[in-house]
């Protein structure tokens, strides 16, 4: 805690708080533009005519994976890998879809897979975290209000401290997300690039890239609202101590 307060102690509260309005911005912007991107490519058949279950499970099998399934969930972009399970969740927009779009997604979440199956250390890092993650996430529900509270009224900091070491936490936990998301990003655009038989045309494969980049920025601007997120706590924290 003693680094942390050497750096929330150069910023003043104000600024944490125009951090984090700068940061909610450019996320609702993020958001926006990604679904934006989602919808537009979702309109684009691919001309393989492939779904992207098949996409699914043509990238498995070539990467030798026959031990993980391809299944359907319920919701909208509620796509991802489960390593406990070893399932490749897809929404019912991107298993049933012959678009530009639900392949992106597909190919990327069986990137997961791929990198579940390489033991890829990165994945293995956030997969461990997971139950202690889970535990953080609910502290700092309850921590960092309570914890606020009773510095106002009390002049207690022990509650809000704990609530600031749990989003230390889950902001780690942020910035180990991205490498994981990234990579499994590369290794789709790479299988796809090397598949005529799924992308026929650099258009498809160019526009597949748009996509998964800016599904990729969603995560950023996440970790760094986390990070805005503790910044302000942290310096909140210690300036009442100061």
């Amino acid at each position: 805690m003693e680094h942390l307060s050497l750096i929330t102690g150069y910023i003043p509260m104000g600024s944490a708080w125009l951090l984090m309005i700068i940061v909610a911005v450019v996320s609702f912007i993020v958001q926006w533009r990604f679904k934006s991107k989602f919808n537009q490519y979702a309109e684009i058949g691919l001309l393989s005519g492939m779904s992207g279950q098949e996409v699914a499970e043509k990238m498995l099998r070539d990467n030798g994976i026959y031990d993980v399934q391809v299944i359907s969930v319920d919701g909208q972009l509620t796509d991802h890998y489960n390593p406990a399970d070893r399932t490749v969740n897809l929404s019912p927009d991107v298993f049933y879809s012959r678009s530009v779009a639900a392949v992106a997604v597909a190919a990327h979440e069986c990137g997961h897979a791929v990198q579940h199956a390489k033991a890829y250390a990165w994945l293995s890092l956030r997969t461990s975290l997971v139950p202690v993650i889970n535990v953080a996430s609910t502290l700092t529900q309850w921590t960092l209000f309570i914890g606020v509270m009773l510095l106002f009224f009390m002049h207690s900091p022990f509650v809000l401290a704990i609530g600031v070491a749990a989003l230390a936490l889950v902001t780690l936990f942020s910035f180990i997300t991205l490498p994981v998301e990234f990579d499994a990003s590369r290794r789709a655009l790479a299988w796809l690039n090397n598949n005529y038989e799924v992308m026929q045309t650099r258009q498809e494969h160019d526009y597949a890239k748009d996509a998964l980049w800016w599904a990729a920025m969603t995560y950023v601007v996440a970790a760094l609202g986390s990070l805005a997120t503790l910044l302000y706590y942290a310096s909140f924290l210690f300036n009442r101590r100061s």
